[in-house]
């Protein structure tokens, strides 16, 4: 629970230990005395509640991993001018937007991009990056833990505790890798999924070009 929920709670408490105190030290209970009583059972109900909406909203987050890797920038320097850009842009918006640690774009059978923490190991798509293209769908892998291939990322960075898969259509795929388990939000996703296809109709009128 948030530090500030917890002193939320905690007035909650107070003010209903109080109330209960103070009606059981009264000589006489009258009218005004048992409307006060009302008040303040409401208000330590109303406070109790808002932690727990706190709570729920703002969900403690995961700690993060100590991952090994260099922070870095690795492009591949014969692609145009245009879709550098748009390979820089987009990987930065997901570094600092985003809980991502590191972003890797594989197009046509090579790596074109490594952002953020990166590792010189060779990189290729295996059956969890394969299945995101032929079924052209993002995969998410929100523990890694949980999943036996995930040995399949080891090569983008060791040990990462939450994966994104974004698939470029059959031809390559976006993979982004987070600082914590459960990291990623839906709306990180949606924002991953919408930039994948514009990097994808670059990729392309690269290639025609």
């Amino acid at each position: 629970m948030p530090t500030p929920a917890r002193v939320v709670l905690f007035c909650g408490l107070l003010v209903l230990v109080l109330a209960v105190t103070n009606a059981s030290m009264a000589d006489v209970i009258t009218p005004d005395l048992q409307r006060a009583e009302v008040l303040a059972g409401l208000a330590a109900v109303g406070l109790m509640l808002i932690a727990a909406l706190w709570t729920t909203a703002n969900p403690r987050s995961a700690d993060q991993v100590d991952l090994q890797g260099e922070q870095g920038i690795v492009m591949d320097e014969q692609r145009s001018a245009g879709l550098r850009e748009e390979l820089g842009w987009g990987s930065h918006m997901l570094l600092t937007a985003t809980p991502a640690a590191t972003v890797l774009v594989y197009w046509r059978g090579r790596v074109i991009l490594r952002r953020g923490l990166i590792r010189d190991v060779t990189f290729k798509p295996a059956d969890i990056c394969n299945r995101a293209m032929e079924r052209d769908k993002t995969i998410s892998l929100v523990n890694t833990v949980l999943f036996p291939g995930r040995a399949e990322f080891d090569s983008v960075l060791e040990n990462l505790p939450a994966v994104v898969i974004c698939p470029l259509g059959q031809e390559g795929v976006v993979v982004v890798g987070g600082w914590s388990k459960r990291c990623f939000s839906q709306s990180d996703e949606r924002w991953l999924e919408g930039w994948t296809q514009r990097l994808r109709t670059a990729l392309e009128k690269d290639a025609s070009d």
